[in-house]
């Protein structure tokens, strides 16, 4: 099944190409990659298939233009920053169509997806110029202590496909306001958005090498290594799942790189019997496990619902479940697309299978939708959900809700805490203690209570245990990409005035 793809306004944001020191290039080899549409399969485009050799080009550029980037007055790079903010609002159905495209989440997502990129470029221009240091009392007499906070340097930064646009725009914003330059790799299934807002960046008078953009998708592993291992890259900010986390992290170790790395997450969301707003609770769990057809790290993965009220919540949650409308992004009404390729969509079916095969009860779905394309997967609920399952373990990343039954507070949160992972974690409740207590129990990096959504740029995003650490946005967010130099002036008891 086709689907109309709307043209572009500016056509000249659809770049094949990858973008190393201000100019848009091929491969060295001449090599390209096919980008396909999730939703039906066709082409897009191709673009360059990076090897290590071109990568390091990419990484000389950035490594060039460090020195003049980082003398940059702040306020300087925070005027670049909003202008490109601007820039990406100005463009936003277009950014939002290449999403749709390349990605297959609806355009109201895509949408939605573009606001909130432009909005780090927004935030990291008013962080550039508040950089502060410290004055600090020293224990030596005549001594005085300060400390001034500088660019770590050149910055390795890898992103994923489930947020074309924002994935790299929350690196590459607190990057170049800390006054850092860049080599992103952006990712195979959906290197088009990140091209579009490279053209963007030139647009805006971001200076060139200040921002490279590779491209690789059968290179992938190579480029990674570079990346990791390139004496010159003195930061890695990848995200992505924990396996390919662990192997960055070794390789990152060879030349004691900076890391931050946002893993996997496997995100518990409690729904205690004491919840005023059963609908409420019911709409919050639709929106954080349904967004993005279940591709996204802080879904919801594991449902509990208290006991007492689970009958009824499955009810309504299911209720909510077949208003869904299930198709190819650019549909008109459409509120759920595919996932991203063939090899999602068997773990989505291998999920539900064990489940099922386990005792869990499909209410609604439980298939594929082929009759729509080879990605479709009708989004599903379970009940009846054991802690023997594989979703009780594993991060789905699919549109599959498994409702698990939990008899008292202290149950709850030990289940919740079973995980290796420890990403985002959300609760119901109308307790104010319990509000406290079970936040501070959770073991992970972010705690939605009585919200489904908690995605915002004054947010610390970030999570502990296997889901990595460091922190993407809020205040928080250019601290990744500064060191701190403690500076010593001695004997200044002595000095004349």
């Amino acid at each position: 099944m086709g689907h109309t793809v709307p043209p572009l306004k500016d056509k000249s944001l659809f770049i094949e190409k990858a973008f190393v020191n201000g100019e848009f290039v091929d491969a060295a080899s001449g090599e390209k990659f096919e980008v396909h549409d999730p939703s039906d399969g066709k082409l897009i485009g191709t673009c360059p298939e990076f090897s290590a050799a071109d990568t390091e080009k990419a990484i000389e550029a950035a490594a060039a233009a460090f020195p003049s980037f980082r003398a940059t007055l702040a306020r300087e790079r925070a005027r670049m920053l909003r202008r490109w903010y601007q820039l990406m609002l100005d463009n936003l159905d277009d950014l939002a169509t290449l999403i749709t495209w390349e990605n297959g989440k609806p355009l109201p997502d895509a949408k939605g997806e573009v606001n909130y990129a432009a909005s780090f470029f927004e935030w990291f221009s008013e962080e550039a110029p508040r950089v502060y240091g410290d004055t600090i009392p020293a224990s030596v007499p005549g001594n005085r202590i300060y400390t001034i906070r500088e660019p770590v340097g050149v910055c390795g930064l890898i992103t994923p496909w489930n947020f074309p646009a924002a994935m790299i725009t929350r690196k590459i914003a607190p990057a170049l306001a800390a006054g850092c330059t860049v080599v992103c790799k952006s990712p195979g299934e959906t290197p088009f958005t990140a091209n579009a807002i490279a053209e963007l960046a030139r647009r805006a008078g971001i200076p060139k090498g200040v921002v490279n953009i590779v491209t690789a998708n059968k290179n992938t592993v190579q480029v990674g290594e570079i990346l990791t291992t390139h004496p010159t890259i003195r930061k890695v900010s990848f995200t992505g799942s924990t396996g390919v986390g662990k192997l960055l992290m070794k390789q990152s170790s060879s030349t004691l790189k900076k890391v931050s790395f946002e893993l996997g997450g496997n995100a518990p969301f409690i729904v205690f019997d004491d919840t005023p707003d059963l609908d409420g609770a019911v709409a919050a769990a639709i929106a954080s496990k349904f967004r993005s057809s279940g591709q996204t790290c802080v879904c919801a993965n594991r449902i509990y619902v208290q006991r007492g009220i689970y009958e009824a919540f499955a009810a309504k949650f299911t209720e909510k479940v077949k208003t869904f409308k299930l198709g190819p992004g650019f549909t008109p009404g459409v509120t759920h697309g595919p996932v991203i390729h063939g090899r999602a969509i068997e773990k989505v079916e291998q999920h539900v299978q064990d489940a099922t095969s386990k005792g869990a009860k499909v209410l609604i779905g439980g298939q594929r939708a082929s009759e729509l394309g080879p990605n479709f997967y009708n989004p599903t609920v379970l009940i009846n959900m054991t802690g023997d399952m594989r979703i009780a373990s594993e991060e789905t990343f699919g549109p599959v809700a498994g409702l698990f039954p939990f008899d008292t507070e202290e149950d709850v949160v030990r289940l919740a805490n079973k995980a290796e992972v420890g990403l985002a974690g959300y609760f119901f409740t109308n307790d104010l203690k319990r509000a406290y207590r079970v936040a501070e129990a959770l073991e992970v990096g972010m705690v939605g209570i009585n919200t489904g959504i908690i995605s915002d740029p004054a947010l610390p995003f970030g999570g502990v245990k296997q889901s990595g650490f460091g922190r993407e946005g809020s205040s928080w967010g250019i601290d990744e990409f500064l060191v701190t130099k403690a500076i010593t002036i001695g004997g200044i008891a002595n000095l004349k005035i």
